[in-house]
């Protein structure tokens, strides 16, 4: 389970939320909803300590994520709403290079049948700047099955993306919350 417990979070003075407690139970997908500029990505950054927050603190499994920083790393992943595919490599590169970090013992034909399963099997070779914005989300989200953590945290997943993809990608939820996740 992730829990944030009173998190209150400044940005020059201003104060973005203060005293938020949320508990987020295992094998549950949930959806952070409101209008631009509210804090939405602010909340998901703090959750995956990208950012600090002011004052409260982060539980994974029971346990403060500042204490516990590699072991909730090895749990998580996200994908964050700006793109972090390396645009001087290839699509293929980008897959190995994440695989290669993240330790994944995901075999080079469950690759090919990601990469087919997302319409990218054609671009393996292609450096990300070719890509459309829409081709580079769905690298993007390839990371999720590449590094087989139990916790995904998303920010605007969908953004770009196509009907089939989006149901794809839902399905792939589904099945994540299923298989423990």
């Amino acid at each position: 389970m992730l829990l944030a417990n009173n998190i209150s979070f400044y940005r020059n003075n201003n104060i973005i939320f203060k005293d938020v407690s949320l508990a987020l139970p295992p094998q549950k997908i949930i959806n952070i909803t409101g209008a631009n500029g509210i804090g939405k990505t602010t909340l998901l950054k703090i959750l995956t300590h990208v950012l600090i927050p002011k004052k409260g603190d982060i539980f994974w499994n029971g346990k403060n994520i500042k204490k516990n920083l590699f072991n909730y790393y090895k749990d998580v992943t996200f994908v964050m709403d700006k793109q972090t595919s390396n645009i001087n490599l290839s699509v293929i590169e980008n897959i190995f290079f994440w695989k290669k970090l993240f330790s994944s013992k995901i075999s080079n034909k469950e690759i090919d049948a990601i990469l087919d399963l997302l319409s990218l099997s054609g671009y393996r070779n292609t450096l990300i700047n070719f890509l459309s914005s829409g081709e580079i989300k769905k690298l993007e989200l390839a990371r999720l099955v590449i590094e087989q953590k139990k916790l995904w945290i998303l920010d605007e997943p969908y953004i770009g993306l196509d009907i089939e993809t989006i149901n794809l990608l839902n399905e792939t939820f589904i099945n994540h919350t299923k298989s423990g996740g």
